[in-house]
């Protein structure tokens, strides 16, 4: 990335910061996605159990390759061998010592917003699992929660595609939300997370000053 660029993103990132830690989360910057994921696995102790939420981000660092070591104890939704088995592994999540994911958007008011198909992502990020941890490019920083909505819808496509959902906006790369009834639908739950208040340091949130994920 263009070293200007990533300067003015730097200072963004700072911003931010200042706002997420008034509203009670941790948040931490990373120069690189490479010291994202040294920050992300040094948070957690060994023998933790861990779940992760559905997250390009997370392979992209190569945080999810770490975390599939035998030095966790990984809930690996992704070697479910049924649909049924995969419901299993979320909500055995709930229990997890860490949760590790990625955000649809983070906005400059300090909110995290999420747009799901199931909830086990949004939910966890908001209950249940002891920590959870947040990586995120400078990609996901919007400017409030309406343009986070939009964000998350805009990327909604992509997803769906990704993760193999037979949804019609998978097929067009257009989104009909309120006119979607499809099973597969991926907006089912909208998650907006105004605060750590209750949790103070709960939720650690690492950013990046690059693109990372969708």
């Amino acid at each position: 990335m263009d070293a200007v660029q990533k300067w003015r993103n730097k200072l963004k990132i700072e911003e931010l910061m200042k706002v997420l830690k008034e509203r009670g989360f941790d948040p931490i910057y990373a120069e690189t996605p490479e010291e994202a994921k040294k920050i992300t696995m040094d948070m957690i102790p060994e023998g933790a159990k861990i779940a992760v939420g559905g997250s390009v981000t997370l392979n992209e660092t190569g945080i999810l390759d770490e975390i599939r070591s035998d030095k966790y104890n990984f809930i690996d939704r992704y070697s479910a061998k049924s649909f049924e088995d995969m419901l299993d592994k979320y909500r055995e999540g709930y229990y997890a010592d860490v949760f590790v994911s990625s955000t649809n958007a983070v906005t400059m008011g300090g909110q995290l917003v999420n747009i799901d198909c199931t909830g086990n992502r949004t939910s966890q990020i908001v209950f249940g699992p002891k920590k959870v941890i947040i990586v995120a490019g400078v990609n996901k920083i919007v400017e409030n929660v309406e343009d986070g909505i939009k964000r998350a819808k805009s990327i909604a496509p992509m997803n769906a595609r990704r993760i193999g959902h037979k949804t019609p906006c998978a097929q067009d790369d257009s989104c009909a939300c309120t006119e979607c009834t499809c099973q597969a639908r991926m907006c089912n739950v909208t998650s907006i997370v105004d605060g750590c208040h209750y949790f103070p340091g709960r939720i650690s949130i690492v950013l990046v000053p690059e693109p990372l994920g969708y």
